[in-house]
């Protein structure tokens, strides 16, 4: 079967084919953060959803290159380093640094680049390209010295976001609105400097100045993936202005279309259905949920079960059925591994699990609802044969079927396998009790819940669990 996306510039279901004559490399970008504070939770709504992108696509044998950007110049990362009294890099490093903290904790795997925009590399970049578009009639010098891209010469202005120009008006709130711009629309490659960019600026053909949000993309992408790319990713408030502007710059300098074969962008988020704000008192960032007890997990799995295109309402009653959902998958696990030690010296062999089902769902545009229903339709599969005995081999195929999908979701808790040791100690436990040799068997308990490990009696023996996931 083949892999669909809904392409936002078509509006329509498409079958993916990379660029790649081979078809084997994907090219992907990805809108990253602007680090005047900690990412919220919508933030990585889009990050997670990104994330499940580009574990299917390897999943399906590609090799993706993914970059994503670091905005760490613009008008909100200036204001807060002015009012810290900072230099504008030490204002956003502690920023940069919680981002990458939150992605080990969401276990979203790393871009192969990060690059950010005050990197010399990158300015130089931007500026080369300002110089291409004004060579070519796309950009202008207005009276206020800053540079500014001339829309009415890019007749596909406005086809990502489905507008006509026409339809444009002045926001009140876009700064130089009223500076004597061509058009309303008119979108800025380079300010000008001004007092309230305090010592943020640097040199350029047209003075000093800082560049604009949307040529850093528009450059590092060029510089990092070249002049086309399979695939740009980023939540629906970036269609307009962010990425119509890119695909103006991009192709008016490189003279290469289409810039983007697939622009996939996720829906928002709401929080207990109603929009997130801190005035609200319903603004989360990811350290917020952890200190209400929350796991990593627990949080990526309740960002990641509402399809990419459908608005996500994140409620605590979502949390706690994301708790119970991934409860049963720990339970189920925690089975297949007694199952497959207590027979771990048999010589049966058994056939692996032949089954796609989670993977075609997840090629119909990424549709985790019926991926993840397929997944819990088997864990009740396998559960009913775990009641009725299967041999190791059986349930060691089982995991392995798992290990498929786990690459996939990444929700499979970390130290949920035992290793030696705690099998050791778990029997050692099991035969204390057996002899009735209740000190020996308390000692035990303690030992394991040194390392991390809860073992509790039930009716049916003993069970040994990681104790934040028991």
């Amino acid at each position: 079967m083949a892999i669909k996306f809904f392409n936002t510039y078509s509006r329509e279901l498409e079958e993916f084919h990379p660029l790649d004559p081979a078809g084997k490399v994907v090219k992907m970008y990805t809108c990253g953060p602007t680090v005047y504070s900690r990412a919220h939770i919508g933030n990585f709504r889009a990050y997670v959803f990104e994330d499940l992108l580009q574990r299917h696509l390897e999943s399906r044998g590609y090799d993706v290159h993914r970059v994503m950007n670091l905005t760490d110049v613009d008008d909100k990362t200036i204001r807060g380093s002015r009012a810290q009294n900072l230099p504008l890099r030490d204002f956003t490093a502690p920023f940069k640094e919680a981002f990458f903290e939150d992605l080990d904790t969401l276990q979203i795997k790393r871009a192969r680049a990060y690059p950010a925009a005050t990197e010399e590399c990158y300015l130089q970049a931007m500026i080369a390209m300002i110089k291409t578009l004004i060579e070519r009639g796309l950009a202008y010098q207005a009276e206020d010295k800053s540079i500014y891209y001339r829309i009415n010469r890019f007749p596909k202005y406005g086809q990502l976001a489905h507008f006509d120009l026409a339809e444009l008006k002045s926001t009140g709130r876009v700064k130089n609105d009223e500076y004597d711009k061509e058009h309303i629309g008119d979108f800025a490659l380079w300010k000008a400097w001004d007092e309230e960019d305090g010592n943020v600026w640097w040199e350029s053909p047209w003075g000093r100045g800082r560049p604009g949000w949307h040529i850093e993309c528009s450059a590092m992408s060029m510089s990092l993936l070249g002049e086309q790319l399979d695939i740009h990713c980023g939540g629906v408030d970036n269609i307009f202005p962010h990425h119509e502007a890119e695909i103006a710059q991009s192709e008016g300098c490189s003279g290469v279309a289409p810039f983007v074969r697939y622009w996939l962008h996720c829906a928002h988020l709401l929080v207990e259905g109603q929009k997130m704000s801190k005035s609200l008192g319903n603004f989360y960032v990811l350290p917020d949920l952890l200190a209400k007890g929350y796991t990593g997990r627990e949080v990526r799995f309740a960002l990641l079960r509402v399809h990419y295109r459908a608005p996500l309402n994140f409620t605590f009653d979502g949390l706690e059925e994301a708790r119970q959902s991934l409860a049963r998958l720990d339970e189920w696990l925690r089975r297949l591994w007694e199952a497959a030690r207590a027979g771990e010296r048999q010589a049966h062999q058994a056939k692996s699990i032949e089954d796609d089902g989670f993977a075609i769902a997840l090629d119909d545009d990424l549709n985790i609802s019926a991926a993840l229903g397929h997944l819990f339709d088997r864990i009740r599969e396998s559960n009913r044969a775990l009641d009725s005995g299967i041999d190791s081999a059986r349930a060691l195929a089982w995991l392995d079927w798992w290990g498929g999908i786990n690459r996939v979701l990444a929700l499979e808790a970390t130290e949920t396998r035992p290793n030696e040791e705690i099998i050791q100690l778990a029997e050692e436990r099991a035969r204390a009790r057996m002899a009735r040799d209740w000190k020996k068997s308390d000692q035990l308990r303690d030992q394991l819940a040194e390392l991390g490990w809860e073992a509790r009696d039930t009716k049916d023996g003993q069970v040994v669990t990681p104790k934040n996931h028991a």
